[in-house]
């Protein structure tokens, strides 16, 4: 065994890995029920609220069983890694085949960005979220949050299978991908330039949308964890969260295309 665990954790995969007993995968799953709230709770960070974390934390567990199946102990892996990776793709997964974006989503989206299109035609410029709620007489706050979501949506269908049709390598984000088409150095040269671009853009946030951005993606922490450390609520966090990533997006178009 080249992971070391403590015994309990030995005997109960010595126990799993011998003859499958359910009582010893059933104190495995809840050993390792942490890594599922932990992927349930990011990943429903950037959901709309019409998605149930009851069906995210279905998701998540059915990852957990599949990694507990197809691990293999004798590999120089931890199992929390290898599950992490399972849980978080067997979500995206379920959810993108789901199509969990509500159609008035969709179609709010869609004004939005014809909105802001017109918007920038006027002023020259790409336009704020309070100009484009104005515009279509609605809160900014619900601009922020449907940019937020479509975005989501845009990287879950980057995630589609392969456009030739091979679909027998079902792994999800986060996994062993096929090699299917390596990038030319070209791309990797453009890819390079909106990523300077973004941290670029990233500097241009005030404080503490820098703050929430940093401790999100790079820290990991969830936004309970941010908001705790920045003394505001779990919903302020999401709020500045939102405006965040519609600065971002409206000032980086060609980055969600990439």
């Amino acid at each position: 065994m080249a992971i070391s665990l403590s015994p309990q954790e030995k005997q109960l995969w010595k126990l799993w890995t011998a003859s499958q007993d359910s009582e010893a995968a059933n104190q495995l799953i809840q050993c390792y029920d942490y890594l599922v709230s932990y992927h349930v709770q990011r990943i429903s960070a950037h959901l709309p609220k019409s998605v149930s974390k009851d069906d995210v934390r279905s998701l998540g567990m059915l990852g957990l069983f599949d990694a507990l199946k197809k691990f293999d102990l004798d590999r120089d892996l931890k199992f929390d890694t290898y599950a992490s990776f399972r849980i978080k793709g067997t979500i995206i997964d379920g959810l993108r085949k789901e199509d969990w974006l509500p159609r008035s989503v969709r179609d709010k989206s869609k004004k939005i960005e014809q909105s802001a299109l017109r918007l920038e035609q006027q002023l020259q410029r790409p336009p704020t979220s309070s100009e484009i709620a104005h515009y279509l007489n609605v809160e900014k706050e619900e601009v922020e949050e449907v940019v937020k979501d479509s975005l989501f949506a845009k990287v879950l269908s980057m995630e589609d299978k392969s456009k030739d049709g091979r679909d027998d390598h079902k792994e999800g984000i986060g996994y062993s991908l096929p090699d299917y088409q390596t990038p030319t150095p070209a791309d990797a040269v453009i890819k390079k330039e909106n990523f300077e671009e973004l941290a670029s853009q990233i500097q241009k946030l005030n404080d503490k949308e820098q703050m929430v951005i940093r401790l999100f993606y790079d820290e990991e922490l969830t936004l309970t964890e941010i908001g705790q450390i920045l003394d505001f609520t779990t919903s302020r966090i999401s709020q500045i969260h939102a405006k965040a990533i519609f600065k971002l997006k409206t000032s980086l178009k060609e980055i969600v295309q990439m």
